[in-house]
């Protein structure tokens, strides 16, 4: 039976296009058809916007590939109509273990209180995620929705006219030309369209390479992250597993820089590796084998006139963490809702700044976390190592130094402080973590959560505050979404919302980032605050 990355899931079919007597002009055009061109995809269409993916392969990713998805993807992906099934096929886990030699010295739970839709991550094969994707583009069309997607398109040439982009496509029966409105270039690390625009990356390539293994086998280790620095199978280097459906494990090992990647790969080489930490009598079966070397690099613009990246293609870094994926899915969605204000006429063009703005800022700080957990796992003096090891050693006994543990500072979504589209904070006591700039956290209400009820539009939070139910302002509708914490046994709607404060109402935006916060209502001060969050102030 043929595997699921073997089966085309969107096969070449000709288009009407490539017989059209003269280009054919689209809203938008999406190039890439991983995880994260087909998010863009699918929320441009569940808004209304036509919009073409174009890829040059016609099936799902090969391996594993991003397989660790935290909770706020998660949320993003259930807006997107995936998320639940991601979640029912993946591998929940919150527990995460850090060993020493042969010692566990630290672990942690990544979601420690209760109240959550969504757990803090799950583990799931890049190509059923990709597979679920293509499901729900399929369930779009059969509604109607303005969505489809070519295989084997391979986009050959891409030209910023100013008002449109030309883009020229390979086919297996020749060429085409096309127009489009917006082009949103997700084609990955390698991506093509950043190399046709002759731009690049910044940023630091780090001297070290790992081994990623999937194998197939059958053990009873529990649904947990385990990370090790200098295991004895395999000394001065790390190691990290992780538990997938269908029996899969994905084994990553450190190898070090001055390596043979092609010899590495072979499995007369795996396959000692993986006995060596497994044990020779363990049987399992490989299934994808693949080197990468640590990059944290981005492009120094995310947006270039109509051209505009996102996911791997404006920005890379290092595996441990899930920070490639996750944060790529946090671009889509920062993207979207804007670049439909600014094609609906409702947002000046310059709101799409802000996306360059904040992801950029998004990017950053990724960089940075993933730049020290690398400089962690791979000190490169022996002075570091000394200092790393005493932490690792501290922290088996001694609760102050756990903190300073790190395996891989995993994915947290981002905080658009200092953002161009955030009013000022005038919630006096107001909780740290729902300050402007923040997405909201989830919370129980009763038998449902307030995430789903935020939806993907402009929202009027209000907890045991008055305001109108609808508020229009220059073609912006704000509805509003009244709570009080006396419905809410759990206190979670006050921690996480009004902390000391009596009362509040926040200015929610479509991608769940609180814009504004105020004790109450005040028609002026929330009229601003809607004109600021589409880059109208």
């Amino acid at each position: 039976m043929k595997k699921i990355f073997e089966i085309p899931l969107y096969p070449y079919a000709r288009s009407a296009d490539q017989d059209a007597p003269a280009p054919v002009r689209h809203k938008v055009v999406v190039v890439g058809a991983g995880p994260i061109g087909l998010a863009a995809g699918i929320d441009l269409a569940q808004q209304g916007i036509e919009v073409l993916i174009l890829d040059d392969n016609d099936k799902v990713s090969f391996g594993s590939r991003a397989v660790c998805y935290a909770k706020r993807p998660l949320e993003i992906l259930d807006r997107l109509g995936c998320g639940k099934r991601m979640v029912e096929k993946g591998v929940e886990w919150n527990v995460g273990k850090v060993f020493f030699d042969d010692r566990l010295v630290y672990e942690f739970n990544l979601l420690p209180e209760e109240g959550h839709q969504f757990p803090a991550f799950i583990n799931l094969q890049q190509y059923y995620f990709e597979e679920y994707m293509v499901d729900r583009i399929r369930e779009l069309q059969k509604e109607g929705a303005p969505i489809e997607i070519r295989g084997r398109n391979k986009v050959a040439a891409v030209a910023d006219h100013g008002d449109h982009v030309a883009i020229e496509v390979d086919t297996p029966e020749g060429p085409y030309n096309l127009t489009a409105d917006w082009l949103i270039a997700c084609d990955g690390a390698n991506s093509s369209i950043r190399s046709m625009m002759g731009l690049d990356f910044v940023g630091r390539v780090f001297e070290d390479n790992f081994l990623i293994s999937d194998i197939i086998m059958e053990a009873d280790f529990p649904t947990e992250r385990w990370f090790w620095f200098d295991p004895p199978f395999n000394r001065g280097q790390s190691a990290l597993l992780h538990k997938q459906p269908d029996n899969v494990w994905r084994i990553d090992l450190q190898l070090g820089w001055d390596i043979d990647k092609e010899r590495e790969k072979r499995p007369e080489n795996v396959i000692p590796r993986l006995k060596a930490m497994l044990g020779e009598d363990v049987e399992f079966e490989l299934e994808w084998i693949s080197i990468y070397t640590f990059q944290c690099r981005r492009m120094e613009k995310f947006r270039h006139g109509r051209v505009i990246f996102a996911g791997d293609a404006a920005h890379q870094v290092s595996p441990f963490g899930a920070r490639g994926a996750n944060s790529g899915l946090q671009d889509t969605d920062n993207l979207c809702w804007k670049l439909k204000l600014v094609m609906d006429g409702k947002a000046p063009e310059s709101l799409l700044d802000s996306y360059d703005f904040e992801r950029i800022h998004g990017a950053d700080e990724n960089i940075l976390n993933s730049t020290r957990s690398t400089d962690f796992i791979t000190p490169k003096s022996e002075i570091s190592r000394i200092f790393r090891d005493a932490v690792l050693d501290l922290s088996e006994h001694f609760e102050f130094a756990r903190p300073m543990v790190n395996s891989g500072r995993l994915s947290v979504p981002c905080t658009y402080d200092g953002s161009p589209l955030n009013s000022a904070d005038a919630l006096l006591g107001g909780p740290a973590r729902t300050r402007p700039g923040s997405p909201c956290p989830d919370a129980p209400l009763g038998d449902e959560f307030l995430l789903p009820k935020l939806g993907g539009r402009f929202t009027l939070l209000t907890i045991d505050a008055d305001a109108p139910d609808v508020i229009e302002e220059d073609g912006i509708e704000v509805t509003r979404l009244a709570l009080s914490v006396k419905d809410d046994p759990t206190l979670a709607l006050k921690e996480r919302y009004l902390g000391d404060a009596e009362s509040a109402v926040y200015l929610i935006r479509p991608d769940q980032h609180v814009a504004a916060r105020r004790p109450s209502f005040d028609e002026n001060i929330f009229r601003a605050a809607i004109r600021r969050a589409t880059g109208k102030e």
